[in-house]
């Protein structure tokens, strides 16, 4: 296959998974449409939970211990003041209302703007998301990402029925995101070390269980995309720990 053929399927298959969503979501009835976005959100919170801890705990002469945790901190920190302070999820927000009005799309639930973000962050933050576009770049495998695709097929169909056809259109950031990483899979393989693709996994996954509360407590919402810088953090850290390295002394 060519490079690029991972991302693609991946593509296809949350967008199959999402007309099939909508197809769901006609024949809901309000009250289930509520309780399957708590269901979601229920399943989102574990898989952020499940995703952080596997980052943050490690097992030390047989007992638990805990690594990156001030990492984790100081990323969602100084992340979620860099995004305050630009306004992203405003910024994000009314980007999605032009592609909404671009795209003569009917919202009646409102939920285009939610349907999109919390697809995206699900869908492209994650090991499976880099390494499989690595792998799909550097060696024309995609199997990581076909694998990756069925399980994105699954959660854009439930998002689908829930939040609607705004899901759908989180397939243009997926294909931009996985397809910039194969493409530069050459530069990006030697700086993108083991440590910073398990830092950038579970911080992910932290703003992955943010998504999950927001799902559960829609009156009580946390900005989310205010906090994405927070995925710049460990990247930054790196880059200092590698600087610091090529000092004399």
């Amino acid at each position: 296959m060519f490079p690029g053929a991972g991302t693609l399927i991946n593509a296809v298959l949350v967008l199959a998974g999402g007309v099939v969503g909508l197809c769901i979501k006609k024949g809901l009835k309000p009250s289930m449409q509520e309780t399957l976005m708590k269901a979601l959100g229920v399943s989102t919170l574990f898989i952020g939970i499940s995703g952080a801890l596997t980052g943050l705990l490690t097992i030390e002469g047989g007992k638990l211990d805990t690594t990156g945790t001030m990492l984790m901190i100081l990323s969602m920190v100084i992340g979620t003041i860099i995004g305050e302070l630009l306004r992203i999820e405003d910024r994000m927000n009314t980007m999605a209302e032009k592609v909404k009005s671009m795209v003569k799309v009917k919202d009646e639930d409102n939920r285009f703007v939610e349907g999109l973000v919390n697809a995206t962050l699900i869908m492209c933050v994650g090991a499976m998301a880099i390494m499989g576009a690595l792998q799909d770049g550097l060696a024309n495998d995609p199997s990581v990402l076909i694998a990756k695709g069925i399980l994105d097929c699954i959660i854009s169909m439930i998002f689908a029925s829930t939040l609607g056809v705004g899901v759908l259109f989180s397939v243009v950031p997926l294909f931009l995101y996985q397809g910039a990483i194969t493409l530069l899979a050459r530069v990006i393989e030697p700086l993108l070390s083991a440590q910073l693709t398990l830092e950038l996994t579970y911080i992910g996954s932290v703003l992955i269980f943010v998504v999950g509360y927001n799902l559960i407590f829609a009156d009580r919402k946390i900005k989310v995309g205010n906090m994405l810088p927070a995925l710049l953090i460990p990247v930054i850290w790196e880059v200092l720990q590698w600087a610091w390295s090529l000092l004399p002394f």
